[in-house]
């Protein structure tokens, strides 16, 4: 794969991430590049040290896969850094629509997935549903409080991160579940160093722990494990789901109210504006957007390595 492809990739899946309900690991997987991107993380172990403190750089590079990882990281932080003030834009004043168009892009991705889940049986029809269920649980969860101080932004970081990087499970909206979402934006746009050190350790450690389960559960369980994974996606339809009523509010650090817990309506009992043609366009616009991409990449085929 080239440099610029994976940049690329990278840029999605910093968009992504972003946007509460939207999961970067959802754009790795449907571009093809999560199992690469799960055995590049888990290959931070004690050979990778070894090599390091044995004077081995250009070796350590090599065995973290680290010209992946740095075209990676670089694309998501140039997407973070540029699209955030305008992501923030589109949900605040245009939400139902960009909402449309992550619908039609994930539906259409979820649907494809189903086609690479080899030999399909029971146990893998199960585990689509059960990952289907979980998502929805997830997405339909009314937001809580979490604990206070740096050990719950600790753990924080570590679920986040590993939501973050589960196809269909949004790290953003896990915040946003646990209530630490504005409170890591506003430490962000602050520079709050001692917070940002601390979510910061708690991802490195949930995602040193998480991609190593994830990628022994593809090598060992691939089938049911693509299978639960699929059921991510069309779970977390709920979530992007450009229509909800609001059934429960929080205060939130700024003094005006925030929705808390949200349901998904038909259009025509929205209590806004539907906007339903636009809507409709643009849902289409993401079916078409993944059909470029299958058609591009080649049926958009996981990578085996």
């Amino acid at each position: 794969m080239k440099p610029a492809g994976i940049v690329l990739r990278g840029l999605a899946m910093g968009a992504a991430d972003i946007v509460p309900g939207v999961s970067g690991g959802t754009v790795a997987f449907i571009t093809g590049i999560y199992p690469r991107l799960l055995h590049s993380l888990r290959s931070f172990d004690l050979a990778a040290l070894k090599l390091v403190l044995g004077g081995d750089i250009a070796g350590a590079w090599r065995h973290v896969d680290g010209a992946f990882l740095a075209c990676l990281l670089t694309g998501i932080a140039a997407s973070i850094l540029t699209l955030a003030r305008l992501f923030g834009w589109l949900l605040e004043h245009h939400a139902e629509p960009l909402w449309s168009f992550f619908f039609g892009l994930i539906l259409a991705s979820a649907a494809m997935l189903v086609r690479q889940i080899p030999g399909w049986s029971a146990p893998r029809v199960l585990a689509l549903l059960a990952g289907t269920v979980v998502a929805l649980a997830i997405a339909l969860a009314p937001r809580a409080g979490f604990l206070p101080g740096y050990p719950g932004v600790f753990l924080a970081g570590f679920i986040a991160i590993c939501a973050m990087i589960l196809p269909g499970i949004s790290g953003s909206f896990i915040l946003l579940l646990l209530g630490m979402y504005a409170v890591t934006l506003d430490a962000i746009r602050s520079f709050d160093l001692a917070y940002i050190t601390v979510f910061g350790v708690g991802a490195a450690a949930g995602l040193m722990c998480f991609s190593r389960l994830l990628d022994w559960l593809l090598t060992h369980f691939r089938g049911a494990t693509l299978a639960t994974l699929t059921g991510f996606l069309f779970g977390s339809l709920a979530v992007v789901w450009p229509w909800k009523r609001t059934l429960s509010f929080v205060i939130g650090r700024d003094g005006d109210p925030r929705p808390a817990q949200q349901w998904p309506v038909l259009p025509g009992d929205y209590s806004g504006e539907p906007m339903l043609p636009l809507c409709l366009g643009l849902a289409l616009v993401g079916l078409a957007l993944v059909l470029t991409v299958d058609l591009r990449w080649g049926r958009l085929k996981v990578e085996a390595d």
